[in-house]
């Protein structure tokens, strides 16, 4: 397959649907609680993304039965909202996607629950910061093997597991795209990037082995050793030769009253939310 290229009216029309999927995450981020059901965060979700002209984009993609990919603690992806209440400690990635004015934004963020672990705590901060990591080598002159080596690299410095077996993608008119975005890989290897390419970068981490296993559904992934996995996305558009966020974790820090300048160097203008 062949990547393909998006004009520059197409990539704002990306952005948009990409700030659905940010503006969902950050209307669910103060909800995520103690006592809270992932069933009900997805009913939620569902029902804001459609009160933004907008589709769910999971909602029946390959025959998945939710809007929200909703992951615990050691699931690493695609985990099926539930009626299990979240716990005090917990984490919980949150992968949405929704389709908007006929492209898709797909992006996530794994929320704390709580007060959780300094380990956990650690593994987040760490997987975030190998996402802006990859980023920077998302640009003209590079391969895909450069930004799967970097996340890869960072990752595993600090002792965590890099899964193999998910990847990022390229993003469009469909979910999946090429190139896949292996978070790792080895430098100047893989495909090169192209001017006006959009892709779903997503570093998936384990807290112990980078091993998963598969369950019978069809759809939940967990790490082989049930220790905590974090993930976090962006989709990202090669503009002018250097990587530029179409998606923000803006309005999460928002609700949550957090300080961050850490997509300032993905941006050519501060974001107003």
């Amino acid at each position: 397959m062949a990547i393909i290229q998006k004009t520059s009216e197409e990539i704002e029309l990306m952005r948009e649907a990409a700030l659905v999927v940010s503006r969902t995450l950050g209307m669910l981020a103060s909800e995520v609680k103690p006592g809270v059901t992932t069933l009900y965060l997805d009913k939620l979700a569902e029902e804001y993304i459609q009160s933004q002209d907008a589709i769910p984009g999971f909602l029946g993609l390959y025959d998945f039965p939710n809007t929200l990919c909703m992951s615990p603690n050691e699931q690493v992806v695609h985990g099926i909202p539930n009626n299990t209440p979240l716990l005090e400690g917990d984490i919980i990635s949150i992968d949405c996607g929704a389709v908007k004015n006929g492209f898709y934004g797909d992006h996530a963020y794994t929320f704390e629950v709580g007060e959780v672990a300094p380990e956990v705590k650690k593994l987040l901060e760490v997987t975030k910061q190998s996402l802006y990591v990859g980023i920077e080598q998302f640009k003209i002159g590079n391969r895909v093997g450069d930004v799967g080596y970097a996340i890869q690299k960072f990752t595993e410095d600090h002792g965590y597991g890099v899964v193999r077996e998910l990847v990022g993608h390229g993003l469009g008119k469909t979910m999946h795209e090429d190139p896949e975005m292996p978070n790792y890989g080895r430098r100047g290897r893989g495909k090169k990037f192209i001017e006006g390419m959009v892709v779903a970068i997503e570093p998936m981490t384990n807290l112990g082995t980078k091993n998963i296993k598969h369950h019978s559904d069809g759809w939940t992934i967990t790490t082989r050793d049930n220790k905590p996995s974090a993930h976090f996305e962006h989709d990202v558009a090669l503009v002018d030769g250097k990587p530029e966020l179409l998606s923000t974790f803006g309005y999460i820090y928002q609700a949550l009253g957090i300080e961050s300048d850490e997509e300032l160097p993905f941006r050519k203008e501060v974001l107003v939310l």
